[in-house]
């Protein structure tokens, strides 16, 4: 449904979110409602009003000052095309984070620049699938998963995790989805969007084997990488090189609207996905290709920004528990609080355009994340400003406990 369609309450809107019912329900692409908050939000603020975003997964601080200055250098300079697979001091520099960061071997030429992590996902599934073959998931999960797998004409399998094992999938539970319902692909994210739930290194290692004894491609999305407070991120490549890797300089990075990511292919993809490459996208923006470059070398200032989000975690935390929302203690990774709304709502969709409307804060219901049990949660984000996450808070408390 276009919500932002409905500010004001025209008939108009109420058509357009009736069309986008009957569309959903012949396509299975539904809305991505966190998008659909935001704009909903962006118009309240047109109108006047005040809104608290904590809907959208975005970093509020700007880019490192080294990243600017980069962006500067592009000024007085032709920026043309880059090669499709993305500039070779970025990819270079790419292969040796890995060497950095995870002790791995990867060789540039397996490393493809992308136009965010979106069309990273895009590239994935078109090189590394047939039309009608299907891609696990979990259940909740980043909702444009369902959505493109659904737009290339492939299958989805939804594999439910639960806040019982701190929202982690485990290699029995991919191997009683497959028993029941066979899929030639696994996409997981660690740290995970919408809860956080961080996988260990052993837990990781146990579903790559799971996968390699099943025949199935493993699609190891790693874009919260750096986003991690409970330990370091271990990637799918310390374990395999026979998988995809998708990562991003949107979160991390504080990147979001720069739209550059990158892939890690395995051999016998990265032909098919360089020539697809070429045609979809022709190249990844070269402005950004060069902001990424030097945002590499300001990691320790990213990590410091990421003490900031700690702090903010544990602050979202202990209002939401105070406020009475449930499963709401820190998560392990990301930006994220995914947290049971049912003490207020059966209907966290209504609860979220409701509290938005009348108490100017915005977040994402649960049903972006996940179709069946969405209802009961709510997504809060805590990649904002302190300031921002108290006004929230207390802002809620308001619509709450009027």
């Amino acid at each position: 449904m276009r919500l932002y369609a409905s500010v004001g309450g025209s008939v108009a809107g109420r058509r357009e979110e009736q069309a986008d019912i009957e569309m959903m329900n012949a396509n299975s692409i539904r809305p991505f409602y966190a998008l659909e908050l935001m704009a909903r939000g962006q118009a309240l603020e047109a109108q006047g009003r005040s809104v608290c975003h904590l809907e959208i997964g975005e970093p509020g601080g700007k880019p490192a000052d080294c990243v600017l200055d980069a962006v500067r250098g592009c000024l007085d300079r032709p920026m043309g095309y880059t090669a499709a697979k993305g500039m070779p001091a970025l990819r270079e520099r790419l292969s040796r984070y890995y060497a950095e960061q995870h002790g791995v071997d990867v060789s540039p030429e397996r490393i493809v620049v992308t136009t965010g992590s979106s069309s990273g996902f895009i590239l994935t599934f078109l090189a590394g699938f047939a039309p009608g073959q299907r891609i696990a998931v979990t259940r909740p999960g980043y909702p444009a998963y369902l959505n493109i797998i659904a737009s290339l004409n492939l299958g989805s399998v939804e594999i439910p995790v639960s806040p019982a094992n701190g929202w982690r999938l485990t290699a029995a539970d991919i191997e009683a989805a497959y028993e029941k319902s066979p899929f030639e692909g696994l996409l997981v994210a660690s740290p995970a969007n919408p809860t956080g739930a961080v996988l260990e290194r052993d837990e990781l290692a146990a579903i790559i084997a799971c996968c390699d004894r099943l025949g199935v491609r493993f699609i190891s999305d790693e874009i919260y990488h750096g986003l991690n407070y409970v330990g370091g991120d271990a990637s799918a490549l310390e374990f395999s090189h026979d998988h995809v890797i998708v990562n991003s300089f949107s979160k991390y990075y504080c990147m979001t609207g720069w739209r550059i990511g990158w892939l890690v292919l395995p051999e016998d993809l990265i032909r098919r996905a360089e020539m697809m490459a070429q045609s979809l996208f022709i190249s990844a923006s070269s402005v950004s290709q060069c902001a990424a470059l030097a945002a590499m070398e300001a990691r320790s200032e990213y990590d410091a920004r990421r003490d900031l989000y700690a702090r903010n975690r544990l602050i979202l935390s202990d209002g939401l528990k105070a406020l009475g929302f449930g499963l709401a203690e820190p998560s392990d990774g990301a930006f994220y609080a995914y947290v049971d709304a049912s003490s207020f709502t059966n209907d966290t969709m209504d609860f979220c355009l409701r509290m938005l409307d009348q108490a100017g804060v915005a977040a994402t219901p649960g049903q972006d994340f996940d179709r069946t049990d969405g209802h009961k949660y709510v997504r809060f984000s805590y990649a904002g400003t302190q300031e921002t996450i108290e006004m929230a808070l207390e802002r809620m408390r308001g619509f709450l406990q009027p």
